[in-house]
């Protein structure tokens, strides 16, 4: 009745549902959560509990090295591009860390403004919302250290430009982590 079962079919079985989970976690980096780090956690957890029952095949312990450089690739784009951005316009520490936070405050928001439309609604509202926050916090920032709103609005844009690009940088690595792990499965 179950000529068909072996080992390499759970294996590949649980695989899909790793690569499924993955892609959720992936997600969650327009969020602002640290997805990659949540993808590499879960890949390192699978190839710990189910080697490949073959000698060749299955997911490799180089391909958690491999993702482990590239979630750190990420972070660092997506810091660098961050404080990059504001820096440029000579922003203040004050205006730096209201943009995050207000970055993480707008991710938040946009992804469940964005729920109606489904799939595609979370996603940009996330980006959007991450976008626009990174602009308020840096804009509130500036204000407060008594900035003339031209130099606000510069800083703000800064901030904003700067954090689009970062979490397009950290996706872009994240992508790469999931394209690695199932050439690795299929090869």
């Amino acid at each position: 009745m179950f000529e068909w079962y072996s080992p390499e079919v759970t294996y590949y079985i649980v695989a899909v549902f790793l690569l499924v989970l993955n892609v959720g976690f992936w997600l969650l980096n327009m969020l602002t959560l640290p997805g990659n780090w949540m993808v590499l956690a879960s890949t390192a957890i699978f190839v710990w509990l189910y080697p490949y029952p073959q000698e060749t095949g299955g997911l490799h312990w180089w391909l958690i090295g491999g993702m482990l450089v590239l979630a750190s690739l990420g972070e660092l784009v997506e810091f660098a591009a961050g404080a990059v951005g504001a820096a440029k316009q000579g922003a203040s520490r004050r205006a730096m860390v209201l943009a995050v936070v207000g970055t993480i405050c707008g991710s938040l928001l946009g992804a469940g403004a964005g729920i109606p439309i489904p799939i595609v609604g979370p996603v940009i509202g996330a980006l959007g919302g991450g976008a626009l926050g990174a602009f308020s916090g840096a804009w509130v920032g500036e204000t407060w250290k008594g900035k003339t709103a031209q130099e606000s609005y510069n800083v703000s844009k800064g901030a904003m430009v700067g954090r689009i690009l970062g979490t397009i940088g950290k996706l872009l690595c994240g992508s790469m982590m999931l394209a690695l792990m199932i050439i690795d499965l299929i090869f």
